[in-house]
């Protein structure tokens, strides 16, 4: 009896996740999974595509999101990562995550510009895990335990020290039994005041819950400017010293003083990948986001206002037009518009190539989708790499490109069956046009669909079409990392 298929997508060229050479054939899909890939002239669908030999990949996995909010909202919410070809989203980055700690009042910056207050009220993962199990996303999401979610928890909100030894012990047993109850590892974010006074020894000793279950260390260093050196370093003892895989985050070379030293940073992090299992994600673009306090404006830096609670009218302004306007210094403004968040354009081209293309690298958006007017990394992120990176600039193949995207993201991550093509893997796909794929978000108008993207599939199921928009299939799932 010959095997009848839910969905065939005919005549495609797959470009298949591994970074290996693109071939051309079908793929059939029934239920969640891909059961048979090649000439499937043979087989029939209750639904056949014709992709004309257009790419399909694996869907692609964002490393490094702020979509702990969310994911919890419903397919409607999703737009922003299905119509990039987005299946699967990593989420509790930078040390904020919406688990396990609830907070009774507003947090500080930046839990504020991730999650909205009313949103901070699950006191375990399991409680998160349960939330998205019986309201699903139309992705799929792995999730982060969030250091400094624990830290303001833990501490009382009085951050600006180190955590006792009583202090890190209650860190650590809420990170191992959110670890239990499904999350894949720890993130930090060093660099922002609410954990900016942990200490190395502190950090260690939170991150003991991982070496248990064998979780991931994800970090946003304590210094991406002057200290990067230092904070590379810093971070592989921390992942060391309790035997995690590293993962940095956004790696970077923030401020005009520091551009072009992604020519040191990285061969320092290929000096310890020869021995330890390290990583790091990047986004294509020179500027990053962030809070409005957790940089002092300066004149060489333009800032782009993305959100202001006090002053919403000034959202995709420019902070040295208010400044003027307000008739005060750049730091008077900025602390007028606080609590708020901005987008620094503090890196340079050379580097943000440099990093992307180097063999280490995966992509995440580092998308903030709470912002009024958000980075254009939210919507362009994955387009932006696969238009402008590979196609135009030539950086590096669409096997390549992709792979960065898929099948590498998939496997640093411990996500099992997803990022690949192949029989028995999930059914996450995208379907795209090669020749006209590309982000159209902008830094003046951010909140843009890509070109190209045709099709976007989750567990077998359409998510999103080009010609129709999202579809309000709730069909993401709570991800486990699995250690091989």
């Amino acid at each position: 009896m010959t095997l009848r298929c839910d969905l065939i997508i005919r005549d495609a060229t797959l470009v298949d996740g591994t970074g290996g050479p693109r071939r051309r054939g079908d793929v059939g899909v029934k239920g969640d999974r891909i059961v048979a890939v090649g000439d499937l002239s043979g087989m029939g669908a209750d639904r056949d595509v014709m992709a004309e030999g257009r790419i399909l990949a694996p869907g692609f996995i964002d490393a490094h999101t702020h979509d702990d909010q969310a994911v919890l909202c419903g397919p409607a919410c999703m737009l922003c990562r299905v119509s990039q070809g987005v299946t699967t989203v990593v989420v509790g980055n930078c040390g904020i995550s919406l688990a396990p700690e609830p907070m009774a009042e507003r947090p500080p910056a930046p839990l504020d510009g991730v999650c909205a207050p009313e949103w901070w009220i699950f006191d375990s993962f399991g409680a998160y895990a349960e939330h998205l199990r019986r309201q699903p996303s139309s992705v799929n999401t792995l999730a982060l335990i969030g250091h400094m979610s624990l830290r303001v928890a833990a501490m009382g909100g009085d951050t600006g020290r180190a955590a006792t030894d009583r202090e890190a012990e209650r860190m650590r047993r809420k990170l191992a039994q959110s670890l239990a109850e499904g999350a894949a590892g720890f993130s930090t974010g060093l660099f922002y005041p609410p954990s900016r006074h942990a200490p190395e020894q502190e950090v260690i000793a939170v991150a003991e819950a991982l070496r248990e279950q064998r979780g991931l260390y994800v970090t946003h260093m304590r210094d991406e400017g002057d200290g990067v050196l230092d904070s590379i370093e810093e971070t592989l003892r921390i992942g060391k010293a309790v035997g995690a895989p590293v993962i940095i985050s956004h790696h970077k070379c923030a401020q005009p003083e520091n551009h072009g030293r992604s020519a040191e940073t990285l061969p320092l992090i290929e000096h310890h990948a020869a021995d330890y299992p390290v990583a790091f994600d990047v986004y294509p673009y020179t500027a990053s986001s962030t809070s409005l306090s957790a940089r002092k404006p300066r004149a060489d830096v333009p800032v782009q206002v993305t959100t202001s609670l006090p002053h919403p009218e000034m959202a995709g302004r420019a902070l040295d037009d208010i400044a003027r306007e307000w008739g005060v210094t750049l730091e008077e403004a900025a602390l007028r518009l606080a609590p708020g968040g901005g987008v620094f354009h503090n890196m340079a081209e050379a580097d943000v190539r440099r990093i992307m293309a180097h063999r280490l690298s995966m992509i995440g958006s580092d998308g903030g989708p709470l912002a009024e007017h958000p980075h254009p990394r939210l919507w362009g992120t994955f387009p932006r790499v696969l238009g402008r990176y590979c196609r135009e600039l030539g950086l590096f193949s669409l096997e390549t490109a992709v792979h960065k995207m898929t099948g590498r993201t998939a496997t640093i991550f411990g996500i099992p069956d997803r990022g690949t093509i192949r029989e028995g893997a999930f059914a996450d796909l995208v379907l795209f046009d090669a020749d006209t794929v590309l982000d159209r978000a902008s830094f003046v108008a951010p909140r843009q669909v890509a070109d190209g993207i045709i099709e976007t599939w989750v567990n077998g199921q359409s998510v999103y079409t080009h010609a129709a928009g999202a579809s309000d299939t709730p069909a993401g799932r709570l991800l486990h990392r699995q250690v091989q």
